[in-house]
C-alpha cells in the first residue's frame, strides 16, 4: 500500500496541439476516470483483543473507489470520532487506525468512515470491537515504526508532499524529523503531533534524505526514505520563425528543463522528421545541409519526460532569386590618400548569399596583411599606396544569376608642410622673406593661403607691399628599377666652407628609422648632385633625404624626398621552419614560417606547396594564393595515417616562381581515436568511491595520448556530466568524492592532439550504502592480568545503510597518537594489555560502505609491566649514588 500522500489525484499529462502556429502549446489534459465509492464487505469483522500498555492496528480495509478518500474513525457510535493526538493516528495512505499504548479507555467498538472528497459520498465498515486480555498487563517496550512513508517518494515540483510516520511503544513515542545533510524546509509543516511531514510548494533544493525518529525511555528507531523532487519539461530556449538562402544550413536548437531530463523528436507538418543524409537531429538540435525548397514548412519540437510534453513551432522559408546592386553602388570613383583606409562596399541582394570575388583589373585580388575582403563582402585597403590604384571590379554570383559594380581608386600623395614662418625681428622699412613649404602629390596643383592677424593676406591689393613667391622642388629622380633608385638634388646653403661629402639615407616601412644605403659612387663628393642607392629590396616604397658634411661638421638632414616604389622583381627568399603538424586522419599537414612583406618582391604573392610520398618520383604541387598563410591541409582518404611525404614550400608572384625550401620529411595525421573503449564496467567501491575499468582496442587508429571519463548521476542532464582524464595507457581510474547510495551513470572516451574518439557504451554503478550510524552500545569488559576481554550489544543498521560485516577495536596507550585494531566477526574480543600504562578502547562497527561511528571511549589501567619498571627505578637508584660517590 502507498504510504506517502502526493495529493495526485489523477494522472496528468501535458498535451498540445503540433499544428498550431505562432506560439508554443503546453496544457494539462485531465485523464477523465470514473468517479465511484463502493461499500464495505458486509462481513463481520473479528474482534481485536490486546493487552492494556500493548500497541494495536486497526484496519480498515477501504472499498473501491476514485478518486481519493478520506479517512475517519468512529468511536462506538456515530457522530463520536476517534481524535487524533500523540498516543492515536489515521493514516490517510492506508486508512488504518493506529494506537501506540492502549488503555482501558480506548475499549469499544471502532468503525472505519471513508468519504469521497468529490461526491462527499460516505459509507461505513462493520465494527471492530476492541477488548483487553485478562493475562497482565504490557511492560514497556522500545518504538517500533508501523507507519513509514516509502523509501523513495516521488513528487511534481510546486505540490504538497505528506510523509507519515508513526510508532508503537511503551511509553508512548515522540516522533522528531529531520533532513540528512540539511535542514528541514522552514515552510514545513508538522501535523497530528509531528506524525505527518507536510511540505508545500515543493523545490528542487527540497529533495534529499528524510529521517524519522521514534522515541521513548526504552530506546529508539528511524527509518529514512528519499525525496525526489521532478518538474515537467519547460522550455529554456524555444525556436523562431527562419528564412534561409537556398544552400544554407539550418540549425534550430530547442532546448529545455525538467526532471527527469527531456528528451526530443521533431516534427515537421505535424508528421515525424525522418533522418536523411541531410538531416541531423541530436538532443534537440536540427541541422539541416544545404537546404532547399523541399524543407519549407512548418516544424514542431517535442520535448518529454514521463511527466509531461511540451511543443514549440517555427516556420521556414527557403528564399531564391539572382543577385543584384542598389543603384548607388553600381559605379564610384574613390580618392584617398596615401597611408589611409579604403573600403569599397559590395553588398550584392542574392538567395542563395551571393558568393563574393574581387578582380583588380583583370586579375584577382590576393588578400594579404593589407588587403582584405570583409564577411561583407565589401574591398578593405590598409595604409593605401600607388600600388592600389585602379579599377576594381566586385562581382556577386549565385545558382541564378550574377551581378557586378565597378569601383575607381586614386591614390595621392599627402600634403605636408614641411617649412613655416619663423619669429623675425627687423626694422621698420627692411625687406623680408617669410617661407612657407609644402610637400604634396604631383597630379595635385597646392594652394597656400597666407594670414596676418587671423586675416587673409590680399596679394592683388593695389599699392600693396605682400607679394607671394613660389620655389622648386628639391629632389628629382632620374631612374627607378627593382633594386637601385637614382636621386638627384639641389645643393644647400654651405655656410662659407665647402661642403666636402654627401651622405645618402633611406627609409621604408621595414626599416628601423632612417639608414645609410650603399651608393654609386660609394663616396659621393661635395661636388656631385646626384648617385644611385643600391642593394635596395624590390616592390618596397622608399623615402630618401641627404646630409651634407664640410670641414667645420655635418648638417642638418634634408627635408625627405617623395615616397617612391622599387619594381617588382622574382621572389629570392624561400619559406623557412618546414614541418608538420597534427591533424585529423587522412591529412597531411605541412606548416612553414611566412615570408615577410618585405622580401615578397611584388603583388600576387603565394606558395607552391610539393610533396610527394617517400620513394616515389613525381611531385605533387598546390597552389596557396594567401601571403599570410602559415599551413596547408591536404586530405585524401586513400592515405593511411602516418604514411612519409617528402615536403617542400616554394614562392611566386606575379614576376614568377622563385626558389623551394630544403626538402623535409613529415608523416601524415595519425587522427583521433577511432574505436570508443570496450568492456567498460563501473564497480562500487565505498560509500564514495566507483571503479571504472576499460579496454581499448590497440589495432585501431588514433593512438590515444589518454582517456576522458564522463559521469553524471541518475535524473541529471547528460551534457552536464562530469569529466576526468586520464593520461598515456591506463585503463581504470577510481572516481572519488561521489555521494552515497547514488545510482551514477558512465562513458569512456579516447583522445590525443586531433581530438576525441567516439563515446563507449554507458554504463551505470550505485556507490555503496552509507555506513551503520549506530555506534557499538553497553560496551563490558573483564580485565585479566594482561588481558581484557571485550564485549558489546551488535549494531543493527537501518534500511538505508550497509549491512554489518564486522568490528574494528582500536586501542592505543594513552600519550600515543598511533592505535592498533583487531578485527572480529563477532561482538566481542580479546584486547592485548602488554604494558602498564592506561589505554584507551572504542569500537566501530565496519560495512562495505566504510567503518561506521565509533563507540564512546573507554579508559582501562594495566599494571602488566609493573615489576619490570621497579627493577630498571632501583638500577637507576645506585647508579646515581655511585655518580655522587665519585
Amino acid at each position: 500500500s502507498r504510504v506517502c500522500n502526493l495529493h495526485h489525484s489523477s494522472r496528468q499529462r501535458r498535451i498540445v496541439n503540433p499544428l498550431s502556429k505562432g506560439r508554443d502549446q503546453t496544457r494539462n489534459l485531465m485523464v477523465p476516470s470514473r468517479i465511484h465509492l463502493g461499500n464495505f464487505s458486509g462481513r463481520t469483522r473479528s474482534a481485536v483483543s490486546v493487552r492494556e500498555g500493548q500497541g494495536v492496528v486497526l484496519m480498515c480495509s477501504p472499498p473501491p473507489h476514485s478518486p481519493e478518500i478520506i479517512y475517519s474513525w468512529v468511536f462506538n457510535e456515530f457522530p463520536s470520532f476517534v481524535a487524533e493526538d500523540s498516543r492515536r493516528f489515521i493514516s490517510q495512505e492506508t486508512g488504518n487506525l493506529y494506537i501506540s499504548k492502549v488503555q482501558t479507555s480506548d475499549v469499544g467498538s471502532y468503525i472505519c468512515l471513508v468519504k469521497n472528497t468529490v461526491t462527499n459520498a460516505r459509507v461505513l465498515s462493520p465494527p471492530t470491537p476492541l477488548t483487553l486480555r485478562n493475562d497482565g498487563v504490557m511492560g514497556e517496550y522500545e518504538p517500533k515504526i508501523e507507519v513509514h512513508f516509502p523509501f523513495t517518494v516521488t513528487a511534481a515540483k510546486g505540490t504538497t508532499v505528506k510523509m507519515e510516520c508513526f510508532a508503537l511503544g511503551n511509553p508512548v513515542p515522540t516522533i522528531t524529523w529531520m533532513k540528512v545533510n540539511g535542514y528541514i524546509p522552514s515552510k514545513s509543516r508538522l501535523r497530528k503531533s509531528q506524525a505527518v511531514l507536510e511540505i508545500p510548494n515543493v523545490q528542487l533544493d527540497d529533495a534529499g534524505i528524510y529521517e524519522c525518529r521514534a522515541e521513548n525511555s526504552r530506546g529508539k528507531n528511524s527509518f529514512r526514505g528519499q525525496l525526489q523532487v521532478y518538474t515537467y519539461p519547460h522550455w529554456v530556449e524555444k525556436l523562431n520563425d527562419t528564412q534561409l538562402d537556398s544552400g544554407s544550413p539550418l540549425r534550430w536548437e530547442c532546448k529545455a528543463t525538467g526532471k527527469p531530463r527531456p528528451t526530443y523528436r521533431w516534427l515537421k507538418n505535424g508528421v515525424p522528421l525522418l533522418l536523411q543524409s541531410r538531416i541531423e537531429m541530436v538532443n534537440g538540435v536540427l541541422m539541416i545541409h544545404n537546404v532547399n525548397q523541399s524543407d519549407a514548412g512548418m516544424y514542431q519540437c517535442l520535448a518529454e519526460n514521463k511527466y509531461g510534453a511540451i511543443y514549440a513551432s517555427a516556420e521556414l522559408k527557403i528564399l531564391a532569386s539572382a543577385p543584384t546592386f542598389a543603384l548607388n553602388q553600381l559605379k564610384k570613383t574613390i580618392i584617398v590618400t596615401k597611408g589611409q583606409e579604403v573600403v569599397i562596399e559590395c553588398k550584392p541582394q542574392g538567395s542563395p548569399k551571393p558568393t563574393i570575388s574581387w578582380k583588380k583589373g583583370d586579375k584577382a585580388v590576393r588578400e594579404n596583411k593589407r588587403i582584405a575582403i570583409l564577411p561583407d563582402g565589401s574591398l578593405r585597403i590598409l595604409n593605401a599606396s600607388k600600388s592600389d590604384e585602379g579599377k576594381y571590379v566586385c562581382q556577386g554570383e549565385n545558382v541564378f544569376g550574377s551581378a557586378e559594380i565597378i569601383a575607381s581608386i586614386s591614390v595621392k600623395e599627402p600634403t605636408r608642410i614641411e617649412l613655416t614662418p619663423k619669429r623675425t625681428e627687423l626694422t621698420v622699412g627692411e625687406s623680408i622673406v617669410l617661407n612657407c613649404k609644402a610637400i604634396h602629390d604631383a597630379s595635385l596643383d597646392v594652394t597656400f593661403y597666407w594670414t596676418l592677424k587671423g586675416q587673409p593676406i590680399d596679394f592683388q591689393k593695389e599699392g600693396g607691399h605682400f607679394e607671394s613667391i613660389r620655389a622648386v622642388s628639391q629632389y628629382y629622380f632620374i631612374e627607378i628599377t627593382d633594386s637601385t633608385a637614382t636621386l638627384s638634388w639641389s645643393p644647400a646653403a654651405d655656410n662659407h666652407s665647402p661642403i666636402s661629402s654627401y651622405n645618402l639615407q633611406a627609409r621604408s616601412p621595414f626599416s628601423l628609422g632612417w639608414q645609410t644605403v650603399k651608393t654609386v659612387p660609394e663616396i659621393i663628393t661635395g661636388d656631385m648632385e646626384s648617385a644611385m642607392a643600391v642593394d635596395l629590396n624590390p616592390w618596397v616604397e622608399y623615402e630618401f633625404r641627404v646630409v651634407a658634411t664640410n670641414p667645420i661638421g655635418t648638417g642638418d638632414p634634408s627635408t625627405p624626398s617623395r615616397m617612391i616604389r622599387t619594381n617588382e622583381a622574382v621572389p629570392k627568399t624561400a619559406p623557412t621552419n618546414v614541418s608538420g603538424r597534427s591533424g585529423r586522419r587522412h591529412e597531411l599537414v605541412i606548416a612553414w614560417e611566412p615570408v615577410s612583406e618585405e622580401f615578397q618582391n611584388g603583388e600576387g604573392f603565394g606558395y607552391i606547396v610539393a610533396f610527394r610520398p617517400n620513394g616515389t618520383r613525381g611531385w605533387k604541387e598546390k597552389m596557396v594564393t594567401s601571403s599570410e598563410a602559415s599551413k596547408f591541409i591536404y586530405r585524401d582518404e586513400s592515405v593511411p595515417p602516418l604514411t612519409p611525404f617528402e615536403v617542400k614550400v616554394g614562392v611566386y608572384n606575379n614576376k614568377g616562381d622563385g626558389p623551394f625550401s630544403q626538402i623535409v620529411v613529415i608523416c601524415s595525421a595519425e587522427g583521433e581515436p577511432s574505436a570508443a573503449p570496450t568492456d567498460v564496467k563501473a564497480t562500487s567501491v565505498s560509500v564514495s568511491e566507483i571503479l571504472v575499468a576499460w579496454k581499448h582496442i590497440k589495432e585501431s587508429l588514433g593512438r590515444p595520448q589518454g582517456f576522458e571519463i564522463g559521469y553524471w548521476k541518475d535524473m541529471e542532464q547528460e551534457d552536464a556530466a562530469e569529466t576526468v582524464k586520464t593520461r598515456g595507457n591506463e585503463s581504470s581510474i577510481i572516481l572519488t568524492g561521489l555521494e552515497g547510495n547514488t545510482l551514477y551513470h558512465f562513458t569512456v572516451r579516447a583522445y590525443n592532439g586531433a581530438g576525441y574518439g567516439p563515446p563507449s557504451s554507458e554504463v551505470s554503478a550505485t556507490t555503496k550504502k552509507s555506513p551503520p550510524s549506530q555506534a557499538p552500545n553497553n560496551l563490558r569488559w573483564e580485565q585479566q592480568g594482561s588481558q581484557l576481554s571485550l564485549g558489546w550489544e551488535p549494531v543493527r543498521p537501518l534500511a538505508n545503510e550497509s549491512e554489518v560485516m564486522g568490528y574494528k577495536v582500536f586501542y592505543r596507550q594513552e600519550g600515543h597518537s598511533n592505535s592498533q585494531v583487531i578485527e572480529t566477526q563477532k561482538p566481542q574480543a580479546v584486547v592485548p594489555l602488554p604494558d602498564a600504562g592506561v589505554y584507551i578502547i572504542e569500537v566501530r562497527a565496519y560495512s562495505e560502505g566504510g567503518d561506521g561511528t565509533a563507540s564512546s571511549q573507554i579508559r582501562v589501567s594495566s599494571y602488566s609491566g609493573k615489576k619490570e619498571f621497579t627493577s630498571s627505578l632501583k638500577n637507576l637508584y645506585f647508579a646515581l649514588l655511585a655518580i655522587l660517590a665519585l
